[in-house]
């Protein structure tokens, strides 16, 4: 029977109540997210479909700063706030309900790894649904929300998948953001890109690129392991 719950250096996130459960690609992206913010820390910070509480808590290990995270799904929200409460990091809020009928502020950063399969066959657990297809959040009033909330200067960084990357482009545009940095992730250098990791702005700059392998050969890449090292227990 699979752990309840994934064990981090400085954390754990159960996860047995919650449709989507921790994973590789939420781990290298909450880190990733976290590297890019912790020498300028945002002033508040919205996590959008926050699960288990996962980003929340890998952002707040290295980011100082007051996080509000999002779930519609009211047992994982219940999950997300446990998780929370037993973490020794402050400033993290858990609400539940949908972000598009919430009356929420603006946010310096905004955070997602939003549903990914939409217009395909969907899983007949309505939670999973939720939670990894587009019936809930759908992208187009993803990035509306995305350009409406961000405050000048402000980011948002996102989590999907690689053979979405031409609706990136063309919602990014639509919604006047603008993409600053793009990460495309491969399970190894020998498979096909999976998924992307984007950071988003209002405003235009020089865009950065990397590719990311999560392992060579038995390993991890060295990118990964500096990415996680922080957070996974044996690295």
């Amino acid at each position: 029977m699979p752990q309840p719950y994934f064990r981090f250096k400085q954390f754990t996130v159960y996860h047995d109540r919650c449709a989507m459960k921790v994973s590789t690609d939420a781990c290298l992206f909450g880190a990733w997210c976290a590297e890019a913010l912790r020498a300028d820390p945002p002033a508040n910070l919205l996590d959008i479909g926050a699960g288990t509480g996962l980003l929340s808590l890998m952002i707040a290990q290295q980011c100082p700063t007051r996080i509000e995270a999002v779930e519609i799904d009211s047992e994982a929200a219940a999950q997300a706030a446990r998780n929370v409460a037993a973490a020794p990091f402050d400033g993290i809020t858990i609400r539940e309900g949908d972000v598009l009928e919430l009356p929420l502020g603006q946010y310096a950063c905004i955070v997602s790894n939003p549903p990914f399969y939409e217009n395909e066959i969907s899983t007949q657990d309505p939670a999973r649904q939720v939670a990894h297809h587009s019936g809930g959040l759908r992208w187009p009033a993803l990035f509306s929300f995305l350009k409406r909330h961000l405050t000048g200067g402000g980011n948002a960084f996102l989590l999907l998948p690689y053979k979405r990357r031409a609706d990136l482009l063309k919602l990014a545009t639509g919604n006047g953001l603008h993409l600053q940095a793009l990460a495309t992730v491969h399970p190894t250098p020998g498979h096909a890109p999976a998924r992307l990791l984007v950071r988003l702005g209002l405003d235009a700059s020089t865009l950065r690129e990397e590719v990311i392998h999560i392992k060579v050969g038995e390993y991890y890449s060295e990118r990964f392991t500096e990415l996680l090292k922080p957070y996974y227990l044996y690295l």
